[in-house]
């Protein structure tokens, strides 16, 4: 029997498709209309977590962070099986996940962390890419109950942080696009530009193409000979904040890149490509 505590959008589809493999499965959330919602697809919810991984032999968590893990998961030691596996799914910070395994270990039970960059059709169609990090042995054991839930599971080393050390990198990736997007929009409609004319210019232009040549660059500590000079990049910042003010908007992310480019020009970088900025020198 399987305990999925936590059945928001994510959680609750990962439970369908178990259930469509003709799982048994606990459900538990914190607001019970969305664990009883799952009755309808076969799984039965319990208004506690702790009866919901009673005699559980997996235990699967999509909860909002940290606290909400501790909280919920911490009252349940004594309940847990020591043969269970508890699959945490959340996205957590790294230095509470290590705090986290090393508890779990002391309690003689198996934690991993397990976070996702799955959306909730992901979890559905079992699609997407899986994340584990940690002791082997318990990745050798894991990765079997784990590989039907996703369509690829990357194991990244034996410290059980990285998973989340990943996982916020990948998402800090996405946000940061977010909020160039929002700069983008923003100084599009000062110029009287729709954002749907705006996002035109990526159907033919793809700034993530940038990602694999820029970031490999910041990576390896390649600097010159530059692509796209620092002293250049800059003034193309200021072009940007200047147009925008110029119409009676101000940026939001523009601004904080180009303090962080004046730092480094400053710093006798100017001549380098942009991608000095993530060298660490200034």
């Amino acid at each position: 029997m399987i305990a999925w505590l936590g059945t928001g959008l994510l959680g609750a589809n990962f439970v369908r498709k178990m259930l469509e493999r003709g799982e048994t499965v606990h459900v538990w959330n914190r607001t019970a209309e969305k664990a009883r919602a799952l009755e309808a697809d076969g799984a039965k919810a319990f208004d506690a977590a702790a009866e919901a991984v009673r005699g559980a032999s997996e235990i699967h968590l999509t909860l909002s962070d940290d606290a909400a893990v501790d909280s919920v998961l911490d009252p349940l030691a004594d309940l847990i099986l020591p043969t269970a596996v508890i699959a945490d799914h959340t996205t957590t910070a790294p230095t509470p996940t290590g705090e986290r395994v090393q508890r779990w270990t002391q309690r003689g039970r198996t934690y991993v962390h397990a976070p996702v960059f799955m959306g909730p059709k992901n979890a559905r169609d079992a699609t997407g890419l899986m994340l584990i990090s940690g002791d082997p042995k318990i990745r050798e054991r894991v990765k079997p109950l784990l590989a039907p839930m996703t369509g690829k599971i990357l194991e990244l080393g034996d410290d059980p942080t990285r998973a989340a050390s990943f996982k916020l990198f990948g998402n800090m990736m996405l946000l940061v696009i977010t909020g160039g997007l929002a700069d983008v929009y923003k100084l599009g409609r000062s110029l009287g530009i729709d954002p749907k004319d705006a996002f035109t210019l990526f159907n033919e232009f793809n700034p993530g193409n940038a990602i694999p040549m820029r970031g490999k660059m910041m990576a390896d500590g390649t600097f010159t000979p530059p692509n796209f000079e620092l002293t250049m990049a800059r003034k193309d910042l200021r072009l940007m904040v200047d147009e925008a003010a110029r119409h009676g908007e101000k940026l939001d992310v523009v601004p904080a890149i180009g303090a962080l480019y004046d730092r480094y020009i400053a710093a006798g970088f100017g001549s380098e490509d942009a991608a000095v900025v993530g060298s660490g020198r200034a």
